[in-house]
């Protein structure tokens, strides 16, 4: 079994090649080419922490997945990063272990953060601002892909936290000029291009805030009870995503909107229109996590064939 430790896996993973193969995924997702259980989740209430487990094959495939990714917010105060994890690719001829990626959640990052890109391009966004409400890694990664399909300009940023919001717009001045606001709201009317990357569980943005022609990316929302929009806004869209119909009405921002269910549409790859206002409620999937996986694990085998 190859092991691949988090550099292994930085220096082989390619951010434009993860955004077209996370159109893939959730091509085939949708198609149901891919066999993806619901995730199972575990909470640590002594740490204040999640473990979110998933996995998927994809029919004809090599290999089947299964993922750890874990959120430990008191490792802050130990000097430790949040996020843990690993991927364990496995033979789906054999069943046999091939590779153990040790991505310490990263791979789990990426990948959220690729499909939010891949969407603003295939809806043919061209927005010189984006908008993030959130001020962790997967902030910081939504910018940086975000970066790869954009002409970026401008980043409104929200936290709830003054001095995280301050040290993640420092980490994104290289990528465009950064304004930090004082309320969810303010993104809104800043942004028409907005992604919401945050641990809420009560909505941070209003119907009423939003521009006609915004497209709002929901990334924060992956289990009962987190919530970043307002119901309302999901009534509104003319055009509602989802990465999965029914992880959506039990983890994402429809669970709030159980009505709306009938509307969601899953991505297929057509054209998208956005409308007055679109909205991506993904809640993350084993599919994409196979997709990368398998990426990364074929990239490290042309790299050195060798185990």
């Amino acid at each position: 079994m190859r092991i691949l430790h988090l550099a292994d896996i930085r220096r082989l993973l390619d951010y434009r090649a993860a955004i077209d193969s996370m159109r893939d995924a959730l091509i085939a997702n949708s198609r149901g080419d891919c066999a993806t259980p619901m995730p199972m989740h575990l909470d640590i209430p002594a740490e204040s922490a999640e473990v979110h487990m998933k996995s998927s094959y994809r029919m004809g495939g090599k290999y089947f997945c299964l993922k750890i990714a874990s959120t430990f917010p008191n490792n802050r105060e130990r000097g430790l990063s949040t996020g843990a994890g690993m991927m364990l690719l496995s033979s789906a001829e054999t069943g046999a272990p091939v590779a153990l990626l040790q991505d310490e959640g990263h791979l789990t990052d990426v990948r959220t953060a690729a499909v939010a890109a891949m969407i603003a391009r295939e809806l043919g966004r061209r927005d010189e601002v984006l908008g993030i409400l959130g001020t962790g890694i997967q902030a910081r990664l939504q910018a940086h892909l975000h970066a790869k399909v954009l002409p970026l300009r401008h980043i409104i940023l929200w936290g709830r936290s003054p001095e995280r919001a301050a040290e993640c717009a420092r980490d994104l001045e290289g990528i465009a000029q950064v304004t930090v606001v004082n309320h969810p709201g303010d993104v809104p009317r800043f942004a028409r291009l907005i992604v919401t990357a945050t641990s809420s569980r009560a909505p941070l943005i209003a119907a009423d805030d939003i521009q006609p022609g915004t497209h709002i990316s929901a990334v924060g929302s992956d289990g009962p009870g987190k919530q970043e929009l307002d119901p309302e806004i999901l009534r509104c869209a003319d055009l509602l995503l989802v990465d999965s119909s029914r992880q959506c009405f039990h983890l994402g921002e429809l669970q709030h909107a159980p009505d709306e269910a009938q509307r969601a549409v899953e991505f297929t790859g057509q054209a998208l229109d956005v409308g007055r206002l679109s909205v991506a409620d993904f809640t993350g999937l084993g599919a994409e996590d196979l997709y990368i996986a398998e990426a990364v694990y074929e990239r490290s085998l042309l790299e050195n064939p060798a185990v």
